[in-house]
């Protein structure tokens, strides 16, 4: 079985790294290739990293909030650079203070992103969903 590849970061002014070199270990022991662009990483740095490694998935982290403004508009980047199809993922604290995570995640959904977490959700979830996603059998 090939390897699938990932493309792992923090996007926008977010410094949380703790939980981006957490992802890697749990994403890279399930068997994946990460690719990681670290923190502070703009849509265009995840689109290009994604482009120059052929990767099969996007994971956008966000933990300071702003997740959601940051987030905007990647699945249309994607679509004007070519990898329109790619698996986008986001997790972490995506919006600033309390709201129901059912309405945070329909609004992620409803901007192209296949997959949402909210903020404490295990690394095995996402392995599980990115297993179920890309048609790996365990």
């Amino acid at each position: 079985m090939e390897q699938k590849t990932l493309v792992l970061g923090v996007i926008g002014a977010d410094v949380h790294a703790v939980g981006n070199r957490i992802l890697v270990y749990a994403f890279t022991q399930a068997g994946f290739k990460v690719v990681n662009i670290g923190v502070l990483a703009s849509q265009e740095e995840f689109i290009r990293a994604a482009i120059e490694t052929g990767a099969d998935a996007i994971l956008v982290s966000s933990l300071y909030g702003h997740g959601e403004m940051d987030c905007r508009g990647l699945r249309e980047k994607c679509q004007e650079s070519g990898i329109g199809d790619i698996l986008l993922y986001a997790g972490g604290n995506l919006v600033v203070g309390k709201q129901d995570f059912t309405s945070v995640e329909a609004r992620f959904k409803a901007m192209g992103y296949n997959r949402v977490y909210p903020p404490g959700t295990m690394p095995e979830v996402a392995v599980e969903h990115l297993r179920q996603d890309l048609g790996i059998s365990k």
